[in-house]
């Protein structure tokens, strides 16, 4: 590998002279604050809201990176984890000249932001057992291809990714590796985090989302070498993590063994559920799952799936999506949610003998 992040960089974005807020111009304490046309007289909500949060959310940053075994200079926040992709691609791809790599069955934002960023797309896609297929990749790369996107644990399918491979990958390419690392708490693999030392072209996307029960909050991490950090810095939105987000966020880090409880719970459940599906004859295939949730193949996905929005239970119909044709995507549920499902699956079964 001959790794040199300068190569990746749009030179419109090497050129580019950043936006400097009040916040980054003054990072002190004060007394008075008249630097930034804020409502100085406070907010209909409470006085605390009118002032700008801190453009680079240092506290709520080092706060994770005291769990995430790292340092807050290698972390970046986003508005989901769906403004990382997009600023990662925005920053290296040159619109009509360079390409990404996505490896389909996977999650559907990287190929949406590459469109929205009119960046070209290869799809390469996994092998029948949802591993990634080398070969193939190692054929789809070209000179302009500046990332490849692997989601491990992947979705929709719920498996991680061979790691070897993955390491393959990390040596051989000199573009950016992606890893999606988003539902990386229910999986009995381990994080990339540790390997960001070694692997200086590795970024990793992780979010509060699942895990961590904050969907609502959208908040999402890209952890990554310093270099690479500054460049997102560089074009990211100068507030995008709004205050209330940060101060919801560093609470909910004070309850890290609520958040382990949580994920213990869905794990039982997750194993439950898929035990539970394996002994209905209806059911073809349980796939294998490091995720919160699991992947089943019926004989009739559509159906089931209309009959069980029938009875207002939402599942998740990917018979659309490559290698999956006839498989339903499972969230897991509580221990009621689940035992309701399995039992109105059974009845729609019963129903079709």
């Amino acid at each position: 590998m001959n790794f040199d992040i300068n190569n990746l960089i749009r030179d419109n974005i090497k050129k580019l002279k950043p936006y400097s807020s009040a916040r980054d111009e003054f990072k002190g304490e004060a007394r008075v604050f008249l630097d930034a046309n804020e409502n100085s007289l406070g907010s209909p909500l409470t006085r605390w809201y009118n002032r700008y949060p801190d453009p680079l959310q240092w506290d709520l940053k080092k706060k994770i990176a005291g769990i995430k075994a790292t340092q807050p200079e290698n972390i970046l926040l986003g508005n989901g984890s769906d403004e990382c992709i997009d600023l990662l691609i925005r920053a290296f791809c040159e619109p009509q000249l360079d390409n990404i790599i996505i490896c389909p069955p996977t999650y559907g934002m990287y190929e949406v932001y590459a469109n929205i960023n009119n960046v070209a797309y290869k799809a390469v896609p996994l092998t029948p057992a949802f591993q990634l297929d080398l070969e193939a990749l190692e054929g789809a790369v070209d000179a302009a291809t500046k990332m490849i996107f692997l989601c491990s644990p992947n979705n929709p399918t719920g498996n991680s990714l061979y790691r070897e491979d993955v390491e393959m990958i990390l040596n051989n390419f000199d573009g950016l590796v992606v890893v999606d690392e988003a539902y990386i708490n229910f999986s009995r693999q381990r994080s990339y985090i540790k390997d960001l030392a070694e692997y200086p072209n590795l970024v990793i996307l992780q979010t509060f989302s699942k895990a961590w029960g904050l969907a609502a909050l959208r908040l999402g991490m890209t952890i990554a070498s310093t270099e690479i950090i500054s460049v997102l810095n560089k074009i990211k939105p100068p507030y995008n993590i709004n205050q209330s987000t940060q101060e919801l966020a560093m609470k909910a880090l004070d309850n890290l063994d609520g958040v382990n409880t949580m994920i213990q719970e869905l794990v039982t459940e997750r194993e439950n559920l898929a035990k539970a599906f394996s002994e209905l004859s209806f059911v073809e295939k349980v796939y294998p799952s490091d995720a919160n949730f699991i992947l089943v193949k019926v004989p009739d996905a559509n159906g089931l799936y209309n009959f069980l929005v029938e009875k207002g239970i939402i599942v998740r119909n990917r018979s659309s999506v490559l290698l999956c044709v006839g498989c339903l995507r499972i969230t897991i549920g509580t221990e009621a949610e689940n035992r309701e499902l399995v039992e109105q699956v059974k009845t729609f079964a019963a129903s079709t003998v």
